[in-house]
């Protein structure tokens, strides 16, 4: 099992979360204290998605439970730079509709 790594930044009122590795069964659970942390304490949430090696259906129900909440509390989470597995995946389930991507931070 590969390990995922998750590194959060501070830029301006928004909160930069990079992923980095598989998001699946194994790893899921690191990546939703995260992002319920990052929720709890930041309105804009951008999650750097450029180096995900695998985004599986547990990966994507964190993100689509985050999304959730979010728009609860009127807060936002976008998704930067989505690897092509990714994208990929986000595409093939029908939910890249409903997360707003960018290519660099400058257009968040």
């Amino acid at each position: 099992m590969t390990q995922l790594d998750i590194i959060e930044r501070r830029d301006g009122d928004r909160l930069v979360v990079t992923v980095a590795g598989p998001v699946n069964s194994y790893t899921y659970g690191d990546f939703q204290e995260k992002m319920t942390k990052a929720l709890a304490a930041h309105p804009l949430v951008v999650v750097d998605m450029e180096k995900v090696t695998t985004l599986s259906s547990a990966g994507i129900g964190v993100l689509m439970a985050a999304l959730d909440d979010a728009e609860a509390e009127g807060k936002r989470i976008v998704v930067l730079r989505p690897s092509e597995i990714a994208r990929l995946a986000l595409e093939s389930t029908g939910f890249s509709d409903r997360f707003p991507v960018a290519q660099n931070l400058r257009d968040i």
